[in-house]
């Protein structure tokens, strides 16, 4: 199959191939194993030495079909599937990083990514500088240390909706010698194609617009193939140099450009097992076939619909998808065709209005889940982010008074009488 298609037939015709006969749909491949006729053909898929199934811990053929669906969609060389989208962003940072190291991530990111960077990884050893997206590249450059492993941000934040200057944070971790790995989950591949401008590492919660049915959780890792670890050997001698663990292999020598998803299959997914089951990834590949206008759509409607965008009971609104949107040019930069369709905005009356209106939505569900094909609505201080002070809010992009209200794909009309009846 071409190389050349477009993103809306790689989502339906990619991964999956029939041979003459075989069944139209991705099957479902429901075994913990597969069968062998001798010894050593085993000996060497457990060597690395042969590409096969063996134990679907390690690789599977619904989860690989999946999977390079989304690497294709992506433009990278590689992508492994996770049980959740936080498996991916750990097992993304943990594949490069160990105990004494350090990374910078932006601070505008999912509240469980912070928790994640500033709880748990310290408590193995790694620490995490957060730095302000949108400071000057001079001003950022002090937040690196020798011990830098890793540069981490979300294209487009949940719930700040900033955006992320790949290009800027690209450069910066570029010249310290070490990588970018950015969160796509909002924007997906369909308005936003990262290594294009200079990120080496997709990361993807498939939960959201991927999957968009709320059906399965699951993430997903898509290594570039780009960043060149062997010219910083010391700095990453997981890859570099031999895991005594698997014989003694090299990465960067056996398997070159995909060197780090191996990697993070062979040992991380061995060791830790947060693997994506085939039945979710089937689920998923349901999910993609129709992701290329399910995202176009919800992003135009919010584009051009002020009945969503400017309720006279709205105090604030972020949307970088609204011309005067303080990152509405960076936006246009990196997502030219559309940005995602989720909005951020505060009610006159701060918590309690914002309380009182999501109470008295009738369609437009409370819920934790976000990038649905239904509309949702959630108050990340008293919710996902309610761990955090108002202090620590404010600096993770997060007004207190903030409603995140992700439009899905119903009725346009509907959903905005179901704001105003909610207003009124």
């Amino acid at each position: 199959m071409s190389e050349k298609q477009s993103l809306g037939t790689i989502c339906i015709q990619g991964g999956w191939q029939p041979g003459n006969g075989g069944p139209r749909q991705l099957p479902i491949y429901q075994s913990t194993t597969f069968k062998y006729t001798t010894s050593e053909q085993m000996g060497r898929l457990f060597d690395l030495e042969e590409s096969g199934y063996f134990y679907t811990r390690l690789a599977n053929p619904t989860n690989d079909a999946v999977a390079d669906k989304i690497c294709r969609l992506e433009g990278g060389v590689g992508a492994m599937l996770t049980s959740s989208g936080q498996a991916a962003t750990f097992y993304s940072i943990l594949n490069i990083c160990q105990a004494g190291d350090h990374i910078v991530s932006s601070s505008t990111i999912y509240g469980g990514t912070s928790n994640l960077f500033t709880v748990t990884f310290p408590k193995m050893g790694v620490e995490c500088t957060l730095v302000n997206p949108d400071a000057g590249e001079e001003e950022l450059a002090k937040a690196f240390r020798p011990n830098t492993k890793v540069v981490f941000g979300e294209v487009i934040a949940n719930p700040a909706l900033t955006v992320l200057d790949i290009e800027k944070f690209a450069r910066l971790a570029h010249s310290h010698g070490v990588p970018l790995i950015v969160d796509n989950t909002f924007a997906t591949p369909i308005n936003c194609r990262p290594f294009e401008w200079g990120a080496d590492i997709v990361i993807h919660s498939t939960t959201k617009y991927i999957d968009g049915h709320a059906a399965t959780v699951g993430g997903c890792i898509v290594d570039s193939g780009n960043f060149d670890w062997e010219a910083q050997h010391r700095k990453f001698t997981g890859l570099t140099e031999p895991d005594e663990s698997y014989h003694g292999i090299v990465y960067t020598e056996r398997f070159g450009k995909m060197a780090y998803i191996m990697k993070a299959t062979a040992q991380l997914m061995r060791d830790l097992g947060s693997i994506q089951s085939p039945q979710n990834a089937f689920l998923i590949n349901l999910g993609l076939e129709t992701l290329h206008l399910r995202v176009p759509g919800t992003a135009r409607m919010l584009s051009k619909q002020p009945g969503i965008c400017s309720p006279e009971d709205v105090e604030w609104i972020h949307y970088p998808g609204l011309p005067g949107d303080r990152y509405y040019d960076l936006a246009r930069k990196y997502m030219p065709s559309g940005v995602c369709g989720v909005i951020s905005f505060g009610l006159k009356g701060g918590r309690m209005a914002a309380a009182k209106f999501m109470d008295k939505l009738k369609m437009c569900s409370i819920e934790t889940h976000v990038a649905d094909s239904r509309t949702a609505v959630l108050h990340p201080a008293s919710h996902t982010h309610r761990q955090l002070t108002d202090e620590q809010l404010v600096e993770a992009g997060v007004d207190p008074s903030m409603i995140r209200f992700s439009v899905g794909i119903e009725d346009v009309e509907d959903i905005i009488e179901d704001i105003r009846q909610a207003l009124e």
